[in-house]
């Protein structure tokens, strides 16, 4: 009596396992309101400052003349860049660079950078 319940027992267990094999193991699902994403942190780049005559730089609320100037930076200093973005055209130059915490934009004929920078 006790081997077959056993050999009963054994041969469900063995069936179950059959026909649902990896249904029982289940990963975790994101949560639809906060989809994962990989954020890569990494350091800004730099640039040195270098406009003409020796006149400070406009930074400007987006990549353009046609945005408004928000401030100014001296020549020689050197600005954090975050990445850069397409824009409207300084002597030939389609590229502007974003400055960190919401700074503004500054054309990138103005400013020689160092390292690579990411696009935004």
């Amino acid at each position: 009596m006790i081997r077959r319940t056993l050999r009963n027992g054994l041969v469900a267990t063995v069936a179950a396992v059959a026909v649902f094999p990896v249904t029982a193991v289940a990963a975790p699902a994101a949560h639809p309101a906060h989809p994962t994403r990989h954020h890569h942190v990494t350091a800004p780049a730099w640039g040195r400052v270098s406009t003409h005559r020796h006149t400070r730089l406009n930074v400007r609320s987006g990549p353009g003349t046609g945005y408004r100037i928000v401030g100014t930076r001296p020549v020689g200093r050197t600005l954090p860049i975050v990445c850069r973005t397409r824009g409207s055209n300084v002597l030939g130059n389609h590229l502007w660079y974003k400055l960190p915490h919401h700074e503004g934009y500054v054309s990138a004929h103005y400013v020689h950078h160092h390292t690579a920078v990411r696009w935004c």
